[in-house]
């Protein structure tokens, strides 16, 4: 390893670099007078803020890094500075100021002297973290990797510094955009490591009075992508992730900014839309009140937003009269918060809109505090601060494994009909990340790119199983890093009740809960005795199947039951087209069995479904019409137990189809398509039937193609009278077999020769997990290492 000499070589040459202005007092561009009760308030303060242009719309609130090199580089607006505003003699002093990138996310030191905040120097820069004294000088760079963002960091108790970056390169599963987790690193930016592992972002870090760090978080498994985001907490060591407030709320789409008012309780956040900008309602919750809906808001601005609350969707909250971001609250009854000075909003179009920093109370007063050429972000009021408490840490950096315990899997929420005794066995379940994309996307539950389930957008990695205790406990070894849910079964492997989110494990964690969806309210009843698993020593994962964990492929695993079963009497048949197919052929978007099933509604899963929590039995093998099928020994066939449980368990994963993200057909329709749009176009004109229009429309069709056996394909069956169109639409069919035979897909694995384009991600996801793995390694070792180390 090297010296930290690098780091100190690389701090000079880019503080050489960067423009920072010398602290000379400058009258603000918009001198404002305030009212007697403003000046009450602010009078002998000094206020940080950010003065930039509004981040371009995108996608969602999260695609503000714009980095480059990925899908929206080009949303890139430069030019801003970070000023401090001195109220009483209405003058403001610029900190940094640039022309060709942008400065954001500035947070205060406990003791009022310094600001840490992220910045990048141009468009071909990334987001880095800076730190400056609040007089302008000392200005150093603490982050350095090249193709990463790093943006929102946080002052820690212990004297650490938490951030989010893209330092795990994983993108969102709902469209092509660049995620970012939690990190944290040593004050002198070295010792960087990953504490959060969600599968898409963890951001707008802030600390609670108990020492905990909340930041809004966005993933899903098993449900809506565009309602899915909520105030988390973890500790400053990535243990005990654990949700806040409205993770099962369906309006608003997202929960963002939340910073607890000092001296309450209480949180202010911003309630926002999924496909906006990070901007909307500015609420007050009380958790004391609940973890969702509209109970737990106790004040919102505006006003009237509260009766969407609970009863809007995912972009509800785009359509306000203003749109508040950024609140940092000043005590119990004061906030500072950017908001919009006049806004006219235009949908998924550039809004027209300038921002301004107010200062809004709970008693009523909304006051114009500082107005700026571009629009204001991020207040602070420049003073010290009380610091929590620093919790000690409760992991290691040596382990690959944590352990998690639950005390009663029938003590919860929405378990009705589940009796004592009924759950046997507890599956553990990885949701992986996303590590690619293609261009192309099929039309599920959102934008898939590529296609990869009819309609939820997640692949599932088995981890393995574990028995249930008689009295409901369990107590297990998971491997740490990765995230993980939980699915209750019965004595026949069938899913009684399952998370539709996602858990994890720093090394040496240990972590567990009550029950299964317990109330995160209620207090917990005496245990009359120590739970039984809990009394033994924590259980390995038993392998499904004996299988080392893997990816599950419907047509790896589940075509096979079908071809030995039920394909002698289920296949294609150019004499009853009503007939249900279930053959292994593949066609442009799955294969013919997978389609079939679903059109057929032989199958009851949620897919991407709704933001409030399930009952049991409610979805997956046991509602589902294919297991009375498999159960009642349909015309004569009977399954072995083994059989069965393949299929019940393909059902409780939601229905998955493909086992990677990953695909050969990067720009073909859908990202799996083997055929080009050329050729598409044409078997229209050929066939009458538009394959194009299938990955968005049409869902009650039976699969149309069959590329095994181009020949049976249904589409053809309007032109098997004239030979020549015949040939001709089997031609360009038989190219599609050929290409998948060259270069197959991704419907199985271990088969997969993946496009040139996905094989640069995958190659950057490996460096960077490298980087990431070294940098353990010397923490564990007790060294230091830089970012400047590893270039």
């Amino acid at each position: 390893m090297k010296t930290s000499k690098s780091f100190v070589l690389l701090i000079a040459t880019v503080c050489a670099t960067l423009t920072s202005t010398t602290m000379q007092a400058q009258l603000p561009k918009k001198p404002i007078a305030l009212t007697e009760k403003a000046k009450s308030v602010l009078s002998g303060k000094q206020i940080l803020y950010i003065e930039r242009d509004q981040y371009a719309p995108d996608h969602h609130n999260t695609a503000t890094l714009f980095q480059y090199g990925e899908i929206n580089q080009n949303s890139f607006s430069p030019g801003g500075a970070m000023r401090i505003y001195d109220v009483d003699s209405r003058t403001t002093k610029t900190l940094v100021e640039t022309l060709d990138g942008v400065a954001r996310d500035p947070e205060l030191s406990f003791d009022g002297k310094k600001v840490i905040f992220s910045m990048r120097k141009n468009l071909e820069d990334s987001y880095h973290i800076y730190e400056i004294n609040v007089d302008g000088t000392g200005l150093r760079q603490l982050t350095s990797a090249p193709g990463v963002s790093d943006i929102d960091p946080l002052y820690l108790p212990d004297g650490g510094i938490v951030f989010t970056s893209t330092r795990q390169p994983k993108y969102c599963m709902c469209n092509r955009h660049i995620m970012g987790n939690l990190f944290r690193m040593n004050e002198d930016g070295s010792n960087i490591t990953q504490i959060g592992v969600s599968t898409l972002f963890e951001g707008h870090s802030s600390l609670l009075s108990d020492g905990r760090i909340m930041y809004d978080r966005w993933e899903y498994v098993d449900r809506n992508f565009g309602d899915a985001q909520a105030l988390w907490t973890v500790n400053p060591d990535g243990t005990k992730h654990s949700i806040y407030y409205g993770n099962n709320t369906a309006c608003p789409g997202g929960v963002l900014e939340g910073r607890q008012m000092p001296g309450t309780d209480l949180v202010v956040c911003t309630f926002g839309s999924c496909h906006d900008r990070p901007w909307g309602a500015l609420a007050v919750i009380d958790r004391k009140l609940g973890v969702d809906g509209r109970e737990a808001v106790v004040k919102i601005w505006p006003a009237e937003s509260i009766n969407i609350v609970g009863n809007g969707d995912l972009d509800t909250f785009k359509w306000l009269s203003n749109m508040y971001e950024d609140p940092y609250p000043i005590d119990g009854n004061f906030i500072l918060s950017s908001r919009t000075i006049w806004f006219k909003p235009a949908g998924w179009q550039i809004e027209t809109s300038k921002q301004g920093i107010y200062l809004i109370s709970m008693d009523g007063l909304e006051e114009l505090v500082l107005e700026g050429d571009k629009s204001l972000y991020d207040p602070q009021i420049v003073q010290a601060r009380e610091k929590p408490m620093a919790i000690p840490f409760m992991r290691n950096f040596k382990d690959t494994t944590g352990r998690f315990y639950i005390e009663n899997v029938y003590e919860g929420t929405h378990m009705e009909g589940v009796k004592k005794g009924d759950a046997k066995w507890l599956r553990v379940v990885e949701s992986p990340e996303k590590r690619s994309w293609t261009a192309q996307g099929w039309s599920g539950q959102g934008e898939h790119a590529p296609a990869m389930n009819w309609h939820s957008f997640e692949n599932k990695r088995i981890l393995g199983e574990v028995p249930i205790e008689e009295d409901g406990s369990a107590s297990f070894i998971v491997p740490a890093g990765k995230h993980v849910y939980f699915q209750l079964l019965d004595k026949d492997k069938k899913m009684i009740q399952s998370m539709r989110s996602g858990v994890s494990l720093m090394p040496g964690e240990i972590n567990g809960c009550v029950g299964c969806h317990e109330d995160r309210l209620s207090i917990p009843a005496p245990m009359a005795k120590r739970p039984i698993a809990l009394n033994k020593k924590p259980m390995e994962l038993t392998k499904w199947m004996g299988k080392e964990p893997f990816k599950f492929s419907f047509l790896e695993h589940v075509q096979p039951v079908l071809d030995k079963h039920c394909v002698k009497c289920h296949d294609f048949d150019e004499k009853n087209r009503e007939k249900l197919v279930l053959a292994k052929d593949l066609n442009p978007f799955f294969n013919a069995a997978y389609v079939n099933l679903y059109v057929n509604k032989l199958v009851s899963l949620p897919g991407g479904g709704p933001a409030n929590i399930l009952q049991a039995y409610s979805w997956g093998s046991h509602a589902s019409k294919l297991t009375k099928l498999i159960d009642g020994g349909h015309k004569g066939v009977k399954l072995s137990q083994k059989e069965k449980e393949i299929l019940y368990t393909w059902m409780d994963l939601n229905g998955v189809y493909y086992p990677v993200y990953e695909s050969a057909f990067d720009n073909d329709l859908v990202g799996r398509c083997p055929i080009t749009f050329e050729e598409i176009s044409r078997l229209a004109e050929l066939t009458g039937v538009n394959l194009g229009d299938l990955r968005y429309h049409n869902r009650s069709m039976q699969a149309q193609v069959a590329f095994d056996r181009p020949e049976l394909s249904p589409m053809l069956d309007k032109i098997r009278g004239d030979k020549e169109k015949f040939q001709e639409a089997v031609s360009i069919l038989e190219k599609g077999k050929k290409r998948l035979k060259e270069t197959p897909r991704g419907d199985i694995e271990s088969k997969l020769v993946p496009c040139e384009r996905h094989k640069a991600q995958l190659a950057k996801y490996i460096d960077r997990l490298k980087k990431n793995e070294a940098m353990n390694a010397c923490i564990n070792e007790g060294g230091k290492m830089y970012d400047a180390d590893q270039q």
